[in-house]
């Protein structure tokens, strides 16, 4: 604790020069930051790491004759709860103050933001004070005392926000009565179909899964038609990027949600001090639980600059990374917002490039998305496998989707936010293990648009096949109960979105995870058929049915592979040509793992399986 004393008419660098904290060469270094980029002296030298938060905060309070104090419990048990309670978590997160006490017409503030008038007039206006008084406080502080005071609304917030806003746009029922009745009309059917003529039945059920693999690779065909033309337009030009003035730039807000990661910390610290935008618009924030000390720990030993934040989520059901994502968007600062995973690496230039993607996009846009890609893609033939997936999957699909201006399901990292657009969206859905997804769709089906940047950001690609399993099952689940989330109201959402869009929605989210259901069935019956040369089953294959099987078999498969390929020649992982003849042995490992969704989906709807990162034995680099 600290007395109050006579404000000093002294700069903020000469004091902490006086104090013995820095260097005249440090506080030279820290005005040529300023002027060229922008920003307070002090936190600029927090940010690049050359005093702490306490120096800091001591020397302001030094600065504006206030007191200082660092006592935070005794703080919480002081403070007037009847003062508390008229205003939200919010507003004390945005004016970065709480209300203390008050004395006849005095409001006594604790704030992280020291003679700050319109914060001063805000708790004025509230609070009905002639005048205000000012305790100083770290922002670390600060969010500590916020979180403890309202952690029970936040928490509730974080979780049933969505569901108490749109019940039915939240999985948290995973199937409602009407598509109860439904599956059980449907089965019915079946078996009454079945009891009468089976022949017909499976005739019949062979032919719609015909149809559907044609225009399946028909969709697909289109949509990376339509993604090869971004090799030529690109979204954001690189004189678009020389254009923007770093002192202009807004505080971005990065959230990086870790469980049990305690490996990777030092690849994520190393990535995002090298991005290229001003250290001290960047805020923050690491996610952990509240049984992680391990990765806690990791990341403090690492001494990360002060624009870093740790905030541990109180333990509750679910247990997920959209949950805790919602937690820590409440306290974000940033104008714009990025999700990053632990083991990320993007491109140094990728933040500004999303902002002058909102710049150029309009109030219209919700999100950007960038590619993602491995840098462990020669490990072995899963991940060989996984890079030519993802190069095909970001590098076309998407921007497919983007040009032709259908719904873009996100992927789970490198999402590029404006953060009061994502608060009116309500945030991710904390029982969706595919929350990324399910917002995207959720973006789009209220009316806002979700783009592409040419931007890549590198990660870990899994090379364990349990590993793989459970991560690709996790995220096929999360395909299901989105599908079954917007198809609660076909009809609506058609309405809504349009036939296009509505086609899209139902072939590329529900499509892609009923494709991965039938190919063993379909596959079976041709594996059978080739080593028997059995009869039995021309039956099943009229005509009509067998032209179009064989097409499929020939076509849809040459396709598949050499769609992959194209992917290779983009980003020239020429080494990686040849594994897209074997695309097929990875889809099937897609059917076992969409399997072991479907039977998650009855059994454990909301169970997160968790990724484990930092297992590959080769050394973190990009490109």
């Amino acid at each position: 604790m600290q007395a109050s004393g006579m404000p000093s008419n002294k700069r903020i660098g000469e004091l902490l020069i006086e104090r013995g904290h820095i260097t005249e060469a440090q506080l030279k270094e820290a005005l040529e930051y300023q002027r060229t980029k922008g920003g307070r002296v002090g936190w600029i030298l927090v940010s690049l790491g050359r005093i702490n938060r306490l120096q800091l905060f001591e020397t302001v309070a030094c600065q504006h004759g206030i007191e200082f104090r660092t006592d935070r419990e005794n703080l919480v048990k002081q403070a007037d709860r009847s003062l508390l309670l008229k205003i939200e978590f919010h507003e004390a997160i945005e004016q970065q103050s709480l209300p203390f006490m008050m004395e006849g017409s005095c409001l006594t503030l604790l704030t992280a933001y020291a003679g700050d008038e319109q914060i001063h007039d805000f708790f004025k206006s509230r609070f009905s004070a002639a005048s205000i008084k000012e305790i100083l406080i770290t922002d670390l502080d600060l969010m500590k005392m916020t979180e403890e005071i309202y952690r029970d609304v936040i928490l509730e917030k974080s979780i049933f926000d969505l569901y108490k806003k749109n019940p039915e746009g939240s999985a948290y029922s995973v199937f409602t009565e009407p598509q109860l009745a439904v599956l059980a009309a449907g089965i019915l059917i079946i078996l009454l179909w079945a009891y009468h003529n089976v022949l017909s039945l499976l005739i019949f059920s062979n032919l719609m899964a015909q149809i559907f693999y044609s225009i399946a690779i028909g969709f697909k065909l289109l949509l990376s038609l339509a993604g090869m033309r971004r090799e030529i337009d690109q979204p954001v030009m690189d004189e678009e990027i020389t254009a923007l003035k770093d002192e202009d730039l807004p505080v971005y807000s990065i959230v990086v949600p870790v469980y049990k990661e305690p490996e990777v910390i030092g690849i994520l610290i190393d990535s995002l001090k090298k991005l290229d935008y001003p250290q001290n618009r960047l805020d923050i924030i690491l996610l952990l639980e509240d049984d992680d000390s391990a990765t806690l720990e990791s990341a403090r030993a690492r001494k990360p600059p002060g624009n870093w934040r740790f905030l541990v989520i109180p333990p509750s059901l679910p247990k997920t990374k959209p949950k805790a994502c919602n937690y820590g968007l409440f306290f974000s600062r940033g104008k714009y917002l990025v999700i990053y995973d632990a083991e990320d690496i993007p491109e140094p230039d990728q933040l500004k490039k999303a902002v002058a993607a909102f710049k150029k996009g309009g109030d219209s846009y919700v999100c950007f998305q960038a590619a993602l890609n491995y840098f462990n893609r020669d490990e072995n033939f899963l991940t060989r496998m996984f890079t030519l997936e993802y190069s095909y999957w970001f590098d076309y699909i998407l921007p497919g989707l983007d040009r032709l201006k259908l719904p873009i399901p996100l992927g789970g990292t490198s999402n590029h936010f404006d953060t009061s657009k994502l608060l009116r969206l309500g945030g991710w859905d904390p029982f969706n293990t595919t929350e990324d997804a399910d917002l995207g769709i959720r973006a789009y089906t209220e009316g806002w648009k979700v783009g592409v940047i040419n931007t890549t950001t590198f990660e870990e690609a899994n090379a364990h096949l349990g590993n793989w399993l459970r991560q690709r099952s996790r995220w096929i689940k999360g395909y299901m109960q989105t599908w079954l989330v917007y198809s609660r109201h076909p009809f609506r959402l058609y309405r809504s979105i349009g036939l296009k869009s509505w086609l899209a929605f139902n072939f590329f989210i529900g499509g892609s995870v009923l494709m991965s259901l039938i190919n063993p069935i379909t596959w079976g019956i041709f594996g059978f058929w080739l080593v028997t040369s059995t009869k039995l089953l021309d039956a099943l294959f009229p005509p009509v049915v067998l032209y179009l099987s064989l097409a499929n078999l020939l076509f849809g498969n040459f396709l598949g592979i050499y769609l992959n390929m194209t992917a290779v020649f983009k980003r020239r992982y020429h080494a990686l040509f040849l594994y897209a003849y074997l695309n097929p042995v990875y889809w099937m490992l897609h059917s076992i793992a969409a399997y072991k969704a479907l039977w998650q989906l009855f059994t454990k709807p909301f169970y997160w399986e968790k990724t484990q990162h930092g297992i590959t034995k080769q050394r973190a680099i990009s490109g």
